[in-house]
């Protein structure tokens, strides 16, 4: 029986993908390195190394960790300067679902910057709980943050549901064991997304599969 869902924050409540590629892109540019949607997807989306794999022979681990710092600090800034979007629909689907099953977030997400997406939006209130990158010491395709929203549920596997956007989320959710529903976005449109439960492209799509497990 279906309890509980496990919902990614970044292309699956909120449309900020496409931001964080372009926070990426303009960091690299000026090392000579042009960052392609592709390649976002290959290195952020599917893995996780990023692409500072490429800069490892001229960059130490001091010099890459205060260009990740740089980062973070412009993504922020256009978070806070920008209307970041709900994903269509999903404060409908949020409100439908919310008084039968019990929900929480599981992202990769900074805090900061989680804290600056939803200080302008009202989805909140529908989750029991929010774990970001700080929550756990192993990000996607690692497990440990769908085990910890598990334990934090209180339910087996098998009593939860995953909504996700990328490929390294599928990998997670598949590898704790939990259902995994696909909400493809424009970065990830072209990916078939094996080993997903259901693969969709419409929040209306993804309450209608859970409507039907209920």
């Amino acid at each position: 029986m279906l309890r509980a869902i496990l919902w990614d924050n970044d292309g699956v409540l909120v449309d900020t993908e496409r931001l964080f590629y372009e926070a990426n892109r303009e960091l690299f540019l000026p090392l000579g390195l042009e960052l392609s949607a592709q390649h976002f997807f290959d290195w952020y989306l599917a893995d996780n190394c990023g692409a500072w794999h490429l800069l490892e022979p001229r960059l130490s681990e001091a010099q890459a960790e205060e260009l990740r710092q740089q980062r973070n600090q412009r993504y922020a800034i256009r978070l806070a300067s920008e209307h970041i979007p709900a994903i269509d629909g999903v404060a409908e689907t949020l409100a439908a679902l919310s008084p039968r099953l019990r929900m929480g977030v599981v992202t990769s997400s900074n805090c900061d910057h989680f804290e600056i997406i939803h200080q302008r939006l009202d989805l909140l209130p529908y989750f029991e709980f929010v774990l970001t990158h700080e929550s756990y010491t192993h990000s996607k395709p690692s497990p440990e943050p769908y085990l910890l929203g598990l334990e934090r549920m209180g339910v087996s596997a098998d009593e939860a549901l995953v909504i996700e956007d990328s490929p390294r989320g599928l990998q997670a959710a598949t590898a704790a064991g939990i259902r995994c529903i696909i909400l493809r976005n424009a970065l990830t449109r072209h990916h078939d997304f094996p080993g997903a439960w259901r693969v969709v492209d419409t929040m209306a799509q993804v309450q209608a599969e859970v409507e039907a497990l209920l």
